[in-house]
């Protein structure tokens, strides 16, 4: 048995689950190949924002009645214990990705951020889920601000440097047999015969199986990925190392963190002590200037202890999201499986979807027993415009957030 994985378009947000699925094959003796367009990590699975979460975007009561049963609690089961698995890896591969695990903090804002988090707590609690509601007192001892109401510290969760980990399980797919070609853009596809014969412009590789791991910047020959998805650009910002002083009175857990606003705000702190500052948004044209504008009031607001801002480094990628915050599962063709939609919260996902879907081509689970129903792509009303209105949106909300 042979297969495929097609891997990374431009600034893809497909995380892991490409390289996972190769790691997985390869143990298991399969030959792998692995078509990367650019190089490893050099879309979103590098430039993410490091959060390891559990679970999905949506709560546990929601995915159930979305996904009915069995999948509804087939897919909380196999999430909310997602960074188990990330831990797992990291620690047999020995993979240097910075990795905290001390929980994240989802930060109420104001009453109704509260009342949110509140809920959201109550779900995941009654799911068996190691979660906390905190106050503010708590919360601002934990962040090093007053500026929340609360917060939920989920204590599966964590950080990593995601480029650091998707380096580390190309190394260990590589290592376990795997081939990894780039840069090796997917051009075609055809079958014939019961075998593909997948194109790039360098050379072609002959496979029984495809898992398309390209997500939101999916192009020829299966587009659909693509289109049944909303783009939504987001931005991360690193400030210079913090002074060991500072270090202690912000994030001295290493938490990662991200608010309840609509144009969310998240924050942790990296090894070196850089704090990363991140949101919705495209560091590009006007939103450049817009967008590191409100990086630096946010930061002085939050943290008024670090005094004169000094940015460092700055980078953007793409969030694929689809209309129910939901992952989709897609057999696009005979042999041919792809796994999209994580909405942000790619890295478990990702990771423990790359298992699921090895498993599955090894034969050790059939369709009927996977964790998502497989699904049609479908394309949503006005797509492009909603993204243009997601960046323009976020665009103007930092111009005018702390101005008026």
């Amino acid at each position: 048995m042979k297969g495929t994985i097609r891997s990374g378009h431009e600034a893809t947000r497909q995380y892991a689950s490409g390289l996972s699925t190769a790691l997985r094959l390869a143990e298991a003796g399969v030959k792998v190949s692995v078509l990367e367009a650019v190089e490893i990590g050099f879309g979103a699975s590098g430039r993410n924002v490091g959060l390891v979460n559990a679970g999905l975007w949506m709560k546990p009561d929601d995915v159930k009645s979305s996904l009915g049963e069995p999948f509804g609690e087939r897919v909380l089961e196999l999430l909310g214990n997602g960074p188990a698995e990330v831990w797992s890896l990291i620690s047999k591969y020995s993979i240097d990705c910075e990795a905290e695990r001390n929980g994240t903090l989802h930060c109420a804002v104001g009453e109704a951020g509260l009342n949110e988090i509140s809920e959201r707590v109550r779900q995941w609690d009654r799911q068996g889920a190691p979660v906390t509601l905190l106050t503010a007192d708590e919360t601002a001892a934990r962040i090093g601000t007053p500026a929340y109401a609360g917060s939920f510290l989920n204590l599966r969760a964590g950080t990593i440097q995601p480029l650091g980990y998707a380096r580390g399980l190309a190394r260990a797919a590589i290592s376990a047999g795997a081939k990894i070609f780039c840069p090796s853009a997917v051009t075609g596809a055809e079958r014939s015969n019961g075998k593909w014969t997948v194109h790039t412009a360098r050379g072609s590789v002959e496979t029984d199986w495809i898992v398309v791991a390209t997500d939101a910047y999916t192009k020829a020959p299966w587009q659909e990925v693509r289109r049944e998805q909303i783009q939504l650009p987001y931005f991360n910002i690193a400030t210079r190392p913090l002074s060991d002083a500072l270090q202690k009175s912000i994030l001295p857990n290493r938490e990662g963190c991200w608010d309840t606003k609509k144009i969310l705000t998240s924050f942790r702190l990296d090894r070196k002590g850089r704090l990363i500052l991140g949101s919705i948004g495209a560091l590009r044209g006007t939103g450049n200037k817009v967008h590191r504008a409100w990086a630096t009031r946010t930061l002085r607001k939050l943290f008024p202890q670090i005094g004169e801002v000094e940015l460092e480094f700055e980078w953007y990628g793409m969030i694929g999201t689809t209309g129910n915050h939901l992952p989709r599962l897609h057999r696009l063709a005979s042999n041919v499986v792809s796994i999209c939609g994580y909405n942000g919260r790619g890295i478990s996902l990702g990771t423990v979807f790359g298992r699921v879907l090895a498993d599955h081509i090894l034969g050790k689970i059939c369709e009927a027993d996977l964790p998502l129903p497989v699904t049609t792509p479908e394309t949503p009303a006005l797509r492009a415009l909603k993204e243009s209105y997601y960046a323009a949106g976020a665009q103007l909300a930092h111009f005018l957030d702390a101005r008026f």
